[in-house]
């Protein structure tokens, strides 16, 4: 997909605009700030969700910076398309040394000095290395939101994992390094979804076991599934239900068949949803009763 022409005041006065052409083409809503004096057309501003939109706006931004500066942090994950969840995206962040911070409406600088591998280029932009990215983002973010960056970091990049303690050393002397070592410990790139890390995170706050990731078992009938959590030794399933997982009835038909074929195999099946991250404790007491059911079976069984 072709990346999206940004147009500028400079830009549009160039090729013949005036300023009242201007003017009548943001009332109209043929045009769409991004930015002050930074637009999109609303074809192409419709096209794009708000990552999209605020990747467009990064990479403007990094095609004017000075040498040795480069986007980072949030801005950053988007350009390396990790999963972005509850972070804002009003502003563009950049890095660069030797300067002083600061924060605008739509730019949010930070001082920082720079190692050896921390820069990487994306579209001819300056930016910061998923790895400097996770680490800085584990400073700075809640757990939460950190961990879901993480995990997708860890999935679409493995190698990245053993780029993170080097990262953090060279840190040591920052905000929030204490937390970041937790976030980083934590991280896993078997989680495929925002709703799966949230879930390990509800997880080990509410003192469940931790389980095994993306567990494949063979069915009697031969099918292979993988399940989103499993803890083998209680003979336990759990599923998260994202909000499109079931697109028609056909959908549900077959998370039927599946969880039947499961449960045939003697598994206990866990499921919660969005709504349930919110209130985990209800997953917690469903787990609870799950383990009750497969110790008595289990108990049974042996006599």
């Amino acid at each position: 997909m072709d990346e999206p022409e940004v147009l500028t005041r400079t830009s549009l006065t160039a090729a013949g605009a005036s300023d009242n052409d201007i003017r009548h083409a943001l009332r109209a809503g043929t045009l769409v700030p991004l930015a002050r004096g930074v637009y999109l057309r609303r074809t192409e501003y419709d096209a794009l969700d708000e990552a999209g939109r605020h990747g467009v706006h990064a990479r403007h931004v990094g095609s004017r910076l000075d040498p040795g500066e480069a986007i980072s942090h949030v801005s950053a994950a988007v350009l390396h398309r990790l999963d972005i969840w509850k972070v804002p995206l009003t502003r563009v962040h950049i890095s660069r040394p030797g300067r002083h911070g600061r924060i605008t409406p739509h730019l949010h600088a930070h001082r920082t000095r720079f190692g050896d591998d921390d820069l990487v280029e994306i579209h001819g932009v300056a930016v910061t290395s998923v790895a400097r990215t996770v680490v800085d983002l584990a400073r700075t973010l809640p757990r939460d939101e950190a961990v879901a960056i993480g995990d997708s970091a860890l999935r679409l990049h493995p190698n990245t994992r053993r780029q993170l303690a080097p990262v953090l050393a060279r840190a040591r002397h920052r905000t929030g390094t204490t937390a970041a070592a937790s976030v980083l410990g934590f991280l896993d790139g078997r989680s495929e979804s925002v709703g799966e890390s949230l879930s390990r995170i509800r997880m080990r706050e509410s003192g469940l076991p931790a389980p095994d990731l993306q567990r494949e078992v063979v069915v009697r009938d031969g099918r292979r599934y993988r399940l989103d959590f499993f803890w083998d030794g209680l003979g336990i399933v759990g599923e998260f239900d994202g909000s499109i997982k079931y697109r028609d009835r056909r959908d549900l038909l077959a998370e039927k068949r599946r969880e039947d074929a499961l449960r045939d195999l003697g598994l206990e099946v866990v499921r919660w949803n969005w709504a349930e991250l919110e209130r985990f404790e209800v997953v917690a007491g469903r787990f609870a009763r799950a383990v009750t059911r497969a110790r008595s079976r289990n108990a049974a069984a042996a006599r």
